[in-house]
This record gives C-alpha cells, sequence and structure tokens, in this order.
C-alpha cells in the first residue's frame, strides 16, 4: 500500500511530504476546546469554516479534531506562525511544542509572533497566560526574539503560516531533516561546554509521582565511586543543564525526559548508556531521538526483575518504579567501557526493596497509595541473560 506523505489528513512523516511544508491560511481563526482527556477540538480554521488539517498534534494519532466556528473570535493582524499547543511537561514540551519552530528558518519577509493555544480552555480572560521560565528560557536559547502569543480566547489572524509537525513522540522522535537541522544550528549555540566528563543523570530528587527505579541512590553510590558526577537536571538552569550535557564524554542515565534535551545538543564522539525503567514504548522514542540527533546508538540497558505498579493504576506505567537487577547491570556498563572491570554490584535485597518502595509510598500521604509488585517475568516468561540485558535500541 502507498502512502501519500503529501496527504495532511494522514499521518505525519520524518521523510518529508506535509511534514516539511507551510501552508499560508488567510484569515484563519483559532480555536480549542478542552473536551476530552487526550483529543480535544482545536487548531486553525480557514476563512470559510474548514479545518486545517496541518495544524494538527499528533501523537500516533491525531490528537486534535475540528473545533467549533466561534462566532464572534478576537481579530489579530500581522503575520503569525501557528505554533500549536503549549504543554507545561518539560518532556512533552520539548518534543510536542516545538515541532514546528523549523519554518522559522524557511519563512521569507516579515513575521509579527508565534500563537500557542493553552492545555486549558480558552478562558476568556483578558491577560495572556505567562509562559513557564524554562519555556521562555528555551525560545531564547533558540535565539527566537519574536513575541510569543498565548491564546485566551478564539481570534482570527490576518496571515496564518502553519508548518507540518516536523518532531513528536513514536518514529516522528527522529524529526525531520528540516527539524534536525533547525535545533543543531540554534539551539544552545553560544553556551560553552563546563563540567564533568563522566556524567550521571538522575530522578532521585524528582518527585515520587513521576516514578523511577527503586533504591536509585544504590546505583548513585555505585557510579559516584567510578568518578561519576551525580547530576539533578531540575535543580539547574537550561543553559547550565546545556553545558553539563557538552562537556559530558560519558553519560549514564535512567530513561526520561532529561535525554530529550540531551539529544539536542548531543554530538558523536559522546557515549550514552540509557537504563530502562519502565515497561511501554516510550524509551524507544527516546532512543530513536538520541540516535538521530546524535548520529550514535546508544546503550539500552534491560535490567527490570519486576515492576512496582501504582494502587491507582491498572498496569506498569511511566508512574511505576522498576527495581533493577544492579550487579547484572553492572557487569554490562562494564563489559561496554562505563564502568571499570572487575566491580560487584550487590542487588537490592528484598527487604531494602521493600522498605525503598515504602519510603515512595509514604511521599503520597495522605492518599494512600501503595505499590503492588509485579514480576517481569509475569509478562515476560523468557529466560534473561546477560547475553540479552544491554542492546541496541530498536530501530524504526
Amino acid at each position: 500500500m502507498t502512502i501519500d506523505l503529501m496527504d495532511a489528513n494522514g499521518v505525519p512523516s520524518v521523510e518529508g511530504g506535509w511534514s516539511t511544508q507551510i501552508r499560508t491560511v488567510p484569515n484563519g481563526v483559532i480555536n480549542h476546546v478542552k473536551q476530552g482527556f487526550r483529543v480535544h477540538g482545536s487548531g486553525v480554521l480557514d476563512v470559510d469554516g474548514g479545518y486545517v488539517p496541518e495544524s494538527v498534534l499528533w501523537r500516533s494519532r491525531p490528537l486534535m479534531v475540528a473545533p467549533p466556528v466561534p462566532e464572534n473570535p478576537a481579530y489579530q493582524p500581522g503575520r503569525w506562525l501557528w505554533g500549536g499547543k503549549l504543554l507545561d511537561h518539560f518532556g512533552h514540551f520539548l518534543i510536542e511544542s516545538t515541532g514546528r519552530l523549523w519554518a522559522l528558518d524557511h519563512l521569507k519577509g516579515h513575521m509579527d509572533g508565534i500563537v500557542f493555544v493553552p492545555e486549558g480552555d480558552l478562558s476568556g480572560e483578558s491577560e495572556p497566560p505567562e509562559l513557564k521560565a524554562f519555556q521562555r528560557v528555551f525560545f531564547d536559547l533558540l535565539g527566537i526574539t519574536l513575541p510569543i502569543k498565548v491564546l485566551t480566547r478564539p481570534t482570527r489572524f490576518e496571515r496564518l503560516e502553519v508548518p507540518g509537525q516536523g518532531f513528536g513522540t513514536g518514529l516522528m522522535a527522529a524529526g525531520t531533516a528540516q527539524f534536525r537541522d533547525f535545533i543543531q544550528n540554534r539551539f544552545g549555540a553560544t553556551v560553552a561546554a563546563s563540567g564533568s566528563e563522566l556524567l550521571y543523570i538522575s530522578r532521585s530528587q524528582l518527585g515520587r509521582d513521576l516514578g523511577g527505579i527503586v533504591g536509585e541512590a544504590r546505583l548513585e553510590r555505585y557510579l559516584s565511586e567510578c568518578g561519576y558526577e551525580i547530576y539533578h537536571p531540575q535543580n539547574h538552569s537550561l543553559t547550565e543543564q546545556i553545558a553539563r550535557y557538552k562537556a559530558a564524554r560519558q553519560v549514564v542515565s535512567v530513561d526520561g525526559s532529561a535525554l530529550h534535551l540531551f539529544a539536542m545538543v548531543g554530538t558523536p564522539h559522546q557515549r550514552i548508556a540509557m537504563i530502562r525503567r519502565r515497561l511501554g514504548t516510550t524509551p524507544e522514542g527516546i532512543v530513536r531521538h538520541l540516535r538521530a540527533f546524535t548520529q550514535t546508538d546508544p546503550l539500552v540497558l534491560d535490567a527490570i526483575t519486576q515492576n512496582w505498579v501504582r494502587s491507582d493504576r491498572k498496569h506498569a506505567d511511566n508512574f511505576s518504579y522498576g527495581e533493577l537487577d544492579f550487579a547484572a547491570l553492572g557487569k554490562e556498563l562494564s563489559r561496554n567501557g562505563f564502568v571499570p572491570a572487575g566491580l560487584k554490584w550487590r542487588p537490592l535485597s528484598t527487604a531494602r526493596a521493600a522498605m525503598a518502595i515504602q519510603r515512595i509510598a509514604a511521599w503520597f500521604a495522605p492518599e494512600a497509595i501503595s505499590f503492588n509488585a509485579v514480576p517481569v517475568a509475569a509478562k515476560q516468561p523468557e529466560k534473561r541473560s546477560e547475553r540479552n540485558l544491554a542492546r541496541k535500541g530498536a530501530r524504526p
């Protein structure tokens, strides 16, 4: 079956097609109605009220459908770039609120600004929502000086430029060539490398509701003894994070949003080991992003022996905690040159793992959230071995 990449009603593709095109919409109207958990009536309508499919955000499926045609939209003169939905989650902002900015390097003539819709309903408030501090710095690090407008009500724009989605989750995590060039030529270009050559990107100081690995302090201690700096990126500015990531020769990290930022400034001479903390396809998207932008294959380590699942969740997911076999993990890091040979890392005992989970559960009080252990063997009956513990990320 032949897929028409130019059909804007079809999936975006890193290979080209409508993802690399810019549609001009005179008198385009933007509306956004938060009407469901994931899929919303949102995006751009043309002058006749027809939906502009190029404005849709895709996350393996379209997360936008045609919004209602507003009766009395506000009016905004000038020429504006459709930026899409402005997401507050750090990782989703990086990969889903930036995917149309590539057009700034391809549009000729004067632009008046970039327009986004917020995550929530258009409130009708007279004062526009303020950008989060990290969002403002991110745009600054791209050298974007245009005004950025976050809508508070449906608005008709004199002229809208609607670029295709050049980046995102899943297969789109590799980015189109235009998007990769935009990021690699601009992002953090003036930030000088500064910091340790050996870096471990930790999650141990994040909120316990964000998931992680059980007993991460032990892994930090082992890596610290091998010369790694234990780095908590959320405690540092984006500029400082970029400086550290540029300086690192070897990076070990639990899978998470920090690696999306690293991918945007990483280079082929750096080595990355990503430790899986969760089931699902999200880590595969991180690998795809790292590979496409840094032009190197990260070492992917899966040492999960069981998942600790929250009592308010049905199965292991992004909010779960992975319990790892630290002994096997150490051997694979050693075999691949990330730590010295001959180390004897000890796994967590059953008692220590239970204590660690109790401390995590206590963080949720008074919500009375508990955790249930789900052994990997229950989902993966095949035999695990040190030979298949380490693997390269599967290619798309």
